[in-house]
């Protein structure tokens, strides 16, 4: 089976900054440090041996947030534009403080590069630091976030939506309130721990956004939820994702590199497909490349 990988990231950390890469952090999947070197195409294809890598989607990496957004884009484009990059990536989604007074300038130029397609803002919010992404809680809900989340629709961009479950009520409302921008669920909605205890409220809310049709899932990072992970462990996640969301609102994703602390690539598809084989050819298309070319117009 070809794939389309939905969530990579890369990253040239003698070009650019990336704040957490080089700085010591709290990160609820422990030590970040051996990702804090450069990660590129070529250590991508390196992974993705064995693997029908067809096409793939390059998701923000937390770019420094003090530097222009743009530049990562622009570095990205550049990679597509090099013939040997086989046109990877094939979709961008960068980075935009959706709450910034300048947020539609960025906008106008981040979609100046063709293979622009949305935006990640991370909306991961706790009280404990490790578990939060985002200096404020209740972003969903602020009058200027809205404005800039709206903009969106404007442009033809796609919102990547990282939250943890219990943030997946207020998603739903931002959804309901603002139906017109296409938005994806990242990592299965973060089942922390992959703790079965904890999995009627991440159904649940899963329940309220799939009540959102423009809402998709990527079917992603449940090995960066437990480091100790097996594919008993993750497979009522993946089943119920696809039980709530349908098959056609589902694409399978790595997160690679960061998944890397917790996997191996080919381990991982391996273990899609171990979870889905009893499925008809056309769903398991649909989950493993069909569906993200669809909904990232790829």
């Amino acid at each position: 089976m070809k794939i389309i990988d939905t969530h990579i990231h890369l990253w040239d950390l003698e070009k650019h900054h990336y704040p957490w890469l080089v700085e010591p952090i709290k990160h609820f999947a422990g030590d970040c440090s051996p990702l804090a070197k450069s990660y590129l195409f070529g250590d991508l294809h390196d992974d993705a041996s064995g693997v029908d890598l067809y096409k793939c989607v390059h998701i923000q990496a937390e770019f420094d947030h003090d530097q222009d957004p743009v530049i990562e884009t622009a570095w990205l484009q550049s990679i597509t534009d090099n013939p040997t990059s086989r046109g990877m990536p094939h979709g961008i989604v960068a980075f935009a403080d959706l709450s910034a007074p300048d947020v539609e300038d960025v906008l106008t130029r981040h979609v100046e590069h063709p293979n622009m397609r949305g935006i990640r803002h991370m909306l991961n919010y706790e009280e404990n630091p490790a578990l939060r992404f985002t200096d404020s809680d209740h972003l969903m809900s602020d009058g200027d976030w809205q404005r800039g989340f709206r903009l969106l629709a404007k442009y033809n961009l796609s919102f990547d939506l990282q939250i943890w479950p219990w943030q997946m009520e207020e998603a739903a409302q931002l959804a309901r309130k603002i139906p017109d921008v296409p938005i994806i669920l990242n990592h299965t909605g973060m089942p922390k721990d992959l703790d079965l205890s904890l999995m009627d409220q991440w159904k649940s809310g899963l329940q309220s956004l799939a009540e959102a049709p423009q809402l998709t899932v990527k079917i992603s990072g449940l090995p960066l939820m437990n480091k100790n992970w097996t594919v008993e462990m993750i497979k009522p996640f993946v089943l119920g994702t696809i039980e709530i969301m349908g098959v056609d609102r589902c694409m399978f994703a790595s997160n690679f590199p960061v998944d890397k602390l917790m996997t191996n690539y080919s381990r991982l598809w391996e273990a899609y497909a171990e979870i889905v084989k009893d499925f008809s050819n056309e769903d398991r298309a649909g989950l493993f490349w069909k569906n993200a070319e669809r909904y990232y117009r790829i």
